[in-house]
């Protein structure tokens, strides 16, 4: 499931992407959840959500999203991450280009991981939040392997929600059938009924209230009809996912993270991640924590009491193996 709603307020910042532009941020960053922006180094405006406050000696936490996922997404888990008072973080939540409050690019074509991986770069860099634990869900996984391949030293370790190295064909030709296909709406309760269709097989215990919220995070209002929080132009990155043409395997980006901590998590109902590729990758990685979240597909909501605890207490752990 998609989405983000329109975030309400003067909680922003406007900054460029340079390390040194805003030395006192962390000191300045209040409690509560603020928008910042960044410049991409092509000139877009780059939406991050930011809550909480850098602790000394804790690394914080990035949240990368699905491909048409926004900031929002991690909404429940950002807000108990960093209100937990034995153990506040900061969690900085991305919008890559052409989703959520992010600017559209006027190049579809720079829809992809290459120029994302830059952006995600780029707002780490501009916000001085590096060395940080990284959770990345499907999309923002793969972008978190690739980023081990460049840049490991600015991860204290990863967090891989519902993907992996081999990408199973029949979520992404699921994903594929909707993408920048859905039909115009005039309602969220018109929207949490298409998302319930497309989802429900995967998320059998949502009630029509998740269903609504579910709408109002992959729908926004524009003028007398809804659209989706993302550029339809996305539709055009799945284009060649065919049978024929099925994505091939990032085992090596998987095997740059072999020096950090790693979970990964598995929703049961996944069509995306299969429970045999779950299998190799712990054999590869002999640390691998693994977390299969029942009754969810692809990909998990990170949204229960237990699956933050679990994801909490991993992080403590990177913090503590970072700590000198």
């Amino acid at each position: 499931m998609t989405g983000s709603p329109a975030y309400a307020g003067n909680d922003t910042l406007y900054i460029s992407a340079t390390p040194n532009v805003i030395a006192s941020l962390h000191t300045a960053m209040p409690d509560v959840a603020t928008s910042t922006f960044v410049t991409s180094a092509d000139g877009l405006k780059l939406h991050a959500r930011c809550h909480g406050r850098r602790v000394e000696g804790i690394p914080p936490v990035i949240c990368l999203p699905g491909l048409t996922h926004t900031a929002a997404h991690f909404e429940p888990l950002a807000t108990a991450l960093a209100n937990d008072p034995a153990h506040p973080r900061q969690v900085i939540a991305l919008d890559y280009r052409g989703r959520g409050l992010s600017d559209y690019d006027p190049h579809p074509a720079n829809y992809n991981v290459q120029t994302e991986l830059a952006d995600v770069l780029a707002v780490t860099e501009a916000l001085a939040c590096q060395p940080a634990v990284f959770v990345g869900t499907s999309r923002g996984g793969i972008l978190s392997m690739l980023l081990a391949t460049v840049r490991p030293e600015i991860m204290a370790g990863a967090v891989l929600n519902d993907i992996g190295p081999v990408i199973e064909l029949e979520g992404l030709i699921h994903i594929k059938s909707y993408v920048g296909k859905l039909p115009r709406l005039q309602s969220f309760e018109q929207g949490a009924a298409i998302l319930r269709r497309l989802f429900e097989t995967q998320f059998p215990k949502l009630t029509p209230e998740d269903w609504l919220t579910a709408a109002r995070r992959t729908f926004k209002q524009e003028g007398d009809r809804l659209v989706p929080t993302y550029d339809v132009a996305l539709a055009k990155t799945l284009e060649s996912v065919d049978a024929e043409h099925p994505l091939p395997p990032l085992w090596d980006a998987f095997d740059a993270l072999a020096g950090m901590p790693v979970m990964a998590i598995r929703g049961g109902h996944s069509r995306l991640l299969s429970a045999e590729t779950l299998q190799a990758m712990a054999a590869r990685h002999p640390a691998l924590e693994i977390l299969e979240v029942p009754d969810q597909g692809h990909p998990p909501l990170l949204a229960e009491t237990a699956v933050i605890a679990r994801i909490a207490d991993f992080i403590d752990r990177c913090a503590e193996r970072a700590r000198p």
